[in-house]
Order: C-alpha cells, then sequence, then structure tokens
C-alpha cells in the first residue's frame, strides 16, 4: 500500500492520478507543505512525499517516473528513443511551464513579501503563453505522445489548473482541446470525486 503524502491541491494531486490510473491502492495524507509530519520526512518541507513501504520519495516528477517505471504502465521503456522524447515533454514543461509557475507563486505569497518582486509576473505571462504554443505545436496526437497517454499528460494537465488559479492565460485553443481529453479520463473523474468527499 502506497501513501501519498501532502495536500490534494498541490503536486501531490499528479501522485494520486497516477495511482488512479495504474489501479493501484493508495492513502492519502493531505498534509501542507512544512508540517511537523512533512519535516520530519523531507528536511525542505515540500510536498509531496512518498511512502512506498519503508521507502521514502521526493520530488513529483521522480516519483511519478518510478511509479510509471516498476508497474510498466504511462510510459515508454527506459533506453527507447521514445523515452528520450516523452521525457523531453517532461523536462520542457517542467523548464517553461512550472518554472514559470512556481516563480509566480513565490513572489506572490510565498516568498517573504519584502523578497517579492510582484513586476515579474507580466514577464511570466509572456513567456508562459509564448512556451504553451511551443508545448502543443510539439504534440502528435490527443496526448503529447500520440495514442499512449504518458507520465508529461499529467504534469501538463495539472500545471495548466494551478495557471487558471494563478491568473495565467489558459485560453490556447490547442490547450483547451487537450485538456478537455486529459481531465475527461475515468481516473482523473474518480480523483476528482475522492478529493470531494
Amino acid at each position: 500500500m502506497y501513501e501519498v503524502i501532502g495536500s490534494a491541491t498541490s503536486r501531490a494531486f499528479r501522485v494520486m492520478w497516477l495511482l488512479e490510473e495504474l489501479g493501484q491502492p493508495y492513502e492519502h495524507a493531505p498534509e501542507n507543505p512544512h508540517s511537523d509530519r512533512v519535516k520530519e520526512l523531507n528536511p525542505s518541507g515540500k510536498i509531496p512525499v512518498l511512502m512506498d513501504g519503508d521507502t521514502l520519495l521526493t520530488d513529483s516528477t521522480a516519483i511519478l517516473t518510478y511509479l510509471a517505471d516498476k508497474h510498466g504502465a504511462l510510459t515508454y521503456p527506459a533506453g527507447t528513443v521514445e523515452r528520450a522524447k516523452q521525457d523531453g515533454f517532461t523536462q520542457m514543461i517542467l523548464d517553461e511551464i512550472e518554472g514559470l509557475l512556481w516563480t509566480a507563486s513565490r513572489h506572490t505569497f510565498i516568498l517573504p513579501k519584502d523578497k517579492r518582486v510582484p513586476e515579474l509576473k507580466d514577464t511570466l505571462i509572456w513567456e508562459f503563453e509564448r512556451n504553451i504554443r511551443n508545448v502543443m505545436s510539439r504534440a502528435n496526437g490527443p496526448y503529447l505522445m500520440g495514442e499512449m497517454f504518458t507520465v508529461p499528460d499529467i504534469i501538463l494537465t495539472q500545471c495548466a489548473t494551478w495557471a487558471k488559479v494563478a491568473g495565467f492565460p489558459t485560453d490556447n485553443e490547442a490547450v483547451v482541446n487537450y485538456i478537455k481529453g486529459t481531465r475527461s479520463r475515468p481516473a482523473f473523474r474518480t480523483l476528482l470525486e475522492k478529493i470531494k468527499r
């Protein structure tokens, strides 16, 4: 039994969604960043944390990759050209989409007030619009890798939700159509129902 530690509105959502896709049982401990329990497990205080028995893993992308590889699903095999392309999507999304959203969050409510630079957000939004077009121009079908739903699809879909909450533009037609498809997956709908309870 896996345990996913972290609030459902954080990157822990990605891990829970992947476990739903895999049909793997898990328990969810909705801890906030820097809670006492989280700091005991991860000195940085960051979430999510995954417990696989006695094994502790951190960083949502590392966790997703580990689980996909372990269960042989939602990923192409390591050492294949397809996996290299899949990993290329993952890195591009982390660098060019998530990085901007994280910077905006830090300068909105995370950093001490005297360290925030709110004026950065206009530049971040400009970059986001350009970068999301670039990501979607490389998509090869209903999902980023074509017909197969993979790890970067989970990351990009969660980032699109994050972007909307953060006031970033989410009206790019390619993204809107893509997100309709990813969010209509049964595992995604199941997870939303569980979170609402």
